[in-house]
């Protein structure tokens, strides 16, 4: 068997859409992974359809490409940090880190999340001014404050010193020179080689794995993928799965070992310390397992991982309309669906409530629980899913603390006002405000997670659709008190049937509409947002009364605004404490927990009396 390639393992962490996938594109392309006339999709790690279609990167996933006799691994790793347990776990996989950021936007608060755990973990860094052919680029300033980072996330000397590049990841060029505008990536590989230490591992020692991912397949049932972190380990070898306490799970065979190769999983004899594999053979063993040699009697130490800070009730769907649209609807179902993703997503936590037919799912943000609720749609499930609520602790001395997050916003200047009063309305405290050039100002505050429910769409309105907000966990604070939730009350339809455009259009005055006629409603539904405070019941199926008297005029013909047509994430943020979203696989509705008025009136008096 021919000797092994030098190896070098890599992350590579960015802020959401700052071009990370683009450069991983182009590193394929120039390393001679992609054949000239091969057809290759734009951003190829993003290879599920909910990322293609929101354009971020949700799943971490390894690849590999040779260049020059080396052979580089390279992991892509979400930027938002909602799906931070997945960087957490993968930063252990790898030698070195590529942080990649924007020559306008800078440092964000996602990249400060992933960077404090690489510089944590001594991961020695390899900074990237990506997009540097901006016109409102700032290179220098955003250099200087990737120091000021490093050094506000404790950095060593050794990781301060740091080596620069200046890249365009479109156009697939990196050099040392601010003033490059075109060329090859070889500056970057260069780099890598150079700068990124190989795995210091034992290959004498017996084989140990750590699980770090996990996926299944159709013929080899469960994969798991990590580095290897001692020993060789060979087709058809006993293994065994110990947890992080070190008790045996199970015992078995390494049925089947594949490496990373481009875009694809291929098979292999053996895999030697340092190599990232997926290893298949177990049944029982998960993520943060480790797997080894049966003589090993000690298990690897894996990443803690920050706790869940935001629930919501997944129940079956219980509406009028329910079944008609999904095959899947029976709360057994939804527990096995919900249970496989709290396995391999491990930020989640899923709670079966007393009752069996809702369970309480834990997770870091509304997008992290949105993008699972969104592929069990897309799978054929019917849901019904409530309000997020936030998840409170108790301090040593016994007082309510909640979650904090820091809020960096970017807004044109002329907006900064509204969105300064309105967080501060939401209990946020305001902790920086600078101009941040082109006529914007950039505004970073401290905000209680339950302020933040529902801001968003709000927050777009304000700023015309041309702020942008990130969020990141900060800390557990002290409890706010009180945050004023929606202004405004909805529409309830008052029975079951047809929406008509004779009644829709005498309810425009009242508030905006959620439907258009001809959609199915129900008694409960809401079907608009009311102008005032109040809960207003209204039939929107009223139609006209005809009688055989003909009027002198002709009706006019009917005009109605279109509805305001929500998206999921919309949707979960909008409703209130006593309503739920109706989830199908074709459509998302709104509606009140209790359909029947009279049963909402007394469960609104029994919440008074509370």
């Amino acid at each position: 068997m021919s000797a092994p390639l030098p190896l070098r393992n890599i992350a590579i962490i960015a802020h959401v859409d700052h071009g990370k996938t683009t450069l991983v594109d182009q590193l394929f392309r120039q390393s001679g992974t992609f054949r000239d006339n091969q057809r290759v999709e734009e951003r190829a790690m993003d290879s599920n359809d909910l990322e293609k279609e929101r354009g971020i990167t949700i799943l971490a996933k390894p690849t590999s490409i040779e260049w020059e006799g080396l052979r580089i691994n390279i992991v892509d790793t979400p930027g938002h940090a909602d799906f931070g347990a997945e960087v957490e776990r993968i930063l252990s996989m790898v030698d070195g880190v590529v942080l990649l950021v924007d020559s306008s936007e800078g440092a964000m608060p996602q990249t400060k999340f992933v960077t404090g755990k690489a510089l944590g973990l001594g991961l020695k860094p390899i900074v990237v001014v990506n997009k540097i052919d901006r016109p409102d680029g700032r290179a220098d300033e955003v250099l200087n404050e990737v120091f000021d980072l490093f050094v506000s996330l404790d950095a060593n000397d050794e990781q301060l010193d740091f080596p620069v590049l200046y890249a365009s990841g479109r156009n697939g060029y990196a050099s040392d020179d601010i003033e490059a505008r075109e060329g090859t990536l070889e500056p970057l590989f260069k780099l890598i080689r150079d700068h990124v230490p190989a795995p210091d591992l034992d290959v004498d020692a017996p084989f140990s794995f750590l699980a770090t991912l996990l996926d299944r397949d159709n013929f080899m049932g469960r994969v798991l993928t990590g580095r290897v972190q001692s020993g060789i380990v060979k087709m058809n070898d006993p293994i065994r799965a110990m947890d992080r306490q070190g008790n045996v799970i199970e015992t078995g065979r390494a049925s089947k070992l594949m490496t990373f190769r481009g875009l694809d999983r291929v098979p292999v004899e053996e895999a030697r310390a340092g190599d990232i594999i997926a290893l298949a053979g177990l049944e029982k063993a998960t993520v943060a397992h480790t797997i080894a040699d049966p003589s090993v009697t000690e298990p690897i130490q894996s990443q803690p991982i920050d706790p869940p800070t935001l629930a919501m009730r997944f129940s079956v769907n219980d509406s009028p309309l329910a079944g008609r649209e999904g095959d899947k609807v029976t709360s057994r179902l939804i527990r096995d669906r919900l249970m496989r993703e709290a396995e391999t997503n491990v930020a989640i936590r899923v709670t079966e409530s007393e009752d069996k037919d809702s369970f309480e799912v834990a997770g870091r943000g509304e997008l992290q629980l949105g993008v699972v609720i969104e592929t069990m749609r897309r799978e054929g499930f019917e849901l019904g899913i409530s309000r997020p609520r936030v998840l409170f602790k108790e301090d040593e001395n016994g007082a309510r603390t909640e979650p904090y997050e820091t809020v960096v916003i970017d807004v044109d200047d002329e907006h900064s006002g509204t969105v300064v009063e309105k967080m501060q309305r939401r209990k946020a405290e305001l902790t920086d405000m600078r101009p941040s050039g082109m006529g914007k100002t950039r505004i970073t505050f401290s905000a209680p997670s339950r302020g933040l429910i529902g801001y968003h769409g709000e927050f777009l309105s304000d700023t015309r659709g041309t702020g942008i907000m990130n969020r990141l966990f900060e800390k557990y604070g002290p409890y706010k008190g009180q945050i004023e939730g929606r202004l405004n009350g909805v529409l309830i339809s008052n029975g079951s049937g047809e929406a008509n455009a004779y009644a829709l259009n005498n309810l425009e005055d009242r508030g905006i509409l959620f439907v258009a006629p001809q959609e199915k409603l129900y008694e409960g539904m809401v079907i608009g947002e009311n102008a005032k405070p109040d809960d207003l019941e209204v039939n929107p199926m009223k139609a006209k009364q005809l009688s055989n008297v003909r009027s002198s005029g002709k009706d006019d013909a009917i005009r109605l605004t279109p509805p305001k047509v929500m998206t999921l994430e919309q949707a979960i943020a909008y409703i209130d404490d006593d309503e739920m979203v109706e989830v199908t696989p074709q459509s998302i509705r709104l509606r009140k927990v209790y359909l029947d008025p009279n049963e909402r009136k007394r469960m609104s008096r029994k919440k008074a009396d509370a």
